[in-house]
């Protein structure tokens, strides 16, 4: 099982999530259940070689989702090791930089397509998140939901 804040990191991997809403003016958010630990959280994941951090954002989403969301402002960017060291099963310990993207769902393009990531996804409101939740995703939500004007840097 993944556990969150963890110490030391062993290496640092640049990360996207996205806060995606149902459709504009809705208070319903997109979240995925993970697999791992059954914790719910923010669709999201490493950005791959070669790609941009839009593009990472959207594939991560459809593959976890099975949703095409249209990104919108930048609501965070998390890079503080007190509470973004990650560490794997496996003994890896990595600073995962996260950049939080606002986002709409366009269309539902079919099922998740990374089952061993997904155990459920869906919309929920955002006085009734599900729980347990990723404990590093709880500040990504408190700042979408702050309203801030521009984006945070934690």
């Amino acid at each position: 099982m993944t556990r969150y804040f963890a110490t030391d990191p062993q290496t640092l991997r640049l990360s996207v999530s996205a806060a995606v809403w149902r459709e504009l003016g809705s208070r319903e958010l997109l979240l995925v259940q993970r697999s791992d630990n059954g914790h719910w959280g923010l669709p999201g994941g490493y950005v791959e070689p070669g790609e941009t951090v839009l593009q990472a954002v959207v594939r991560e989403v459809r593959e976890e989702t099975g949703v095409v969301a249209q990104i919108g402002r930048l609501i965070g960017v998390y890079s503080d090791p007190g509470f973004q060291v990650l560490e794997y099963p496996d003994g890896r310990r990595v600073q995962a930089v996260n950049l939080c993207f606002e986002a709409v769902a366009l269309e539902l393009a079919g099922a998740p397509t990374t089952p061993q990531e997904t155990l459920a996804t869906g919309y929920f409101r955002v006085d009734a998140l599900p729980q347990p939740r990723v404990p590093i995703h709880e500040i990504r939500i408190l700042d979408l939901l702050g309203g801030a004007a521009g984006a945070v840097v934690r």
